[in-house]
């Protein structure tokens, strides 16, 4: 099992390293999608004074940064698997004068921080991807203050993610996947009602609390949606990868009329939900 749990590490770390280029140049889109959910991550830990923030699994820094900037002389501690992503983390807080931050790489299941280290820990769509997430939740719950607080967000079911479902759902159609693993890393693999906050009592947190949040993924055209979604998104470019030149066309083809079809007045603004969920150790 622990073989198997190294191997999708290394195969994700070499994939984030893979796809920074992509999340460099679509950063100011995304996160302008993932802001609600960060905000409500940060409207749940309040931070504040000389707070010390873990913000796990950041990639490109968000929303370990805008923290950074509501802290008088606090400072916060942005981690991600892939050293390339938070070179680019490092390159926005320059470019926003952020300087209360620091980043390490490393793996959530094996924080390189001693217990009871940190006031707050944010972590903003990383759950799904963790290889093992009890041991993820155990290892912030650890690095944790008595007294601390955690907020994390994962998306929730598909039926209320257009964003991903117009095209995976257009791949699915028309090539044989085979189904992952149970259980194995994936967008939805949190989106059960409760999974998480069950998650969260097994790692030793209390006075858990979840929230629903709405977002607009907003492309603008279905050129900005097919662009970002085939530069960001590795399970849709491990697909892609696997269809020939035909396949590709006729999946991008059918992926525009969806979304023309959706938004008749040429303007993409793709609707999303995520569940945040809170606790304290």
């Amino acid at each position: 099992m622990e073989q198997q749990l190294e191997q999708i590490r290394n195969q994700q770390k070499e994939s984030w390293n893979k796809f920074s280029p992509g999340w460099k140049k679509w950063d100011t889109l995304v996160m302008d999608f993932l802001k609600p959910m960060g905000d409500e991550i940060i409207r749940l830990l309040k931070p504040q004074g000389n707070d010390v923030i873990l913000d796990v699994a950041a990639g490109t820094g968000e929303p370990g940064l805008t923290i950074a900037t509501k802290l008088s002389g606090g400072k916060v501690v942005i981690t991600d698997l892939a050293e390339d992503m938070l070179t680019i983390a490092r390159e926005n807080a320059t470019r926003r004068g952020i300087n209360n931050i620091e980043t390490v790489a490393c793996d959530v299941c094996e924080l390189p921080f001693a217990d009871n280290t940190f006031d707050k820990i944010s972590c903003r769509f990383g759950f799904m991807f963790f290889p093992d997430m009890l041991m993820a939740a155990k290892e912030m719950a650890r690095v944790l203050k008595p007294g601390g607080k955690i907020a994390t967000a994962v998306w929730n079911v598909p039926e209320k993610n257009f964003w991903v479902t117009a095209i995976m759902g257009t791949i699915n159609r028309n090539m044989e996947l085979p189904p992952p693993p149970p259980g194995a890393p994936g967008m939805f693999r949190c989106a059960k009602d409760g999974f998480i906050a069950d998650l969260f009592m097994q790692a030793g947190l209390k006075n858990i609390s979840q929230t629903e949040i709405a977002g607009k993924l907003n492309c603008k055209t279905a050129d900005g949606y097919w662009g970002m979604q085939t530069e960001v998104a590795a399970p849709i470019v491990a697909a892609l990868g696997k269809a020939d030149d035909a396949m590709k066309e006729k999946i991008k083809k059918e992926t525009y009329e969806i979304i023309n079809n959706k938004y008749t007045d040429g303007n993409v603004v793709v609707d999303s939900s995520a569940l945040v969920i809170y606790g304290e150790k």
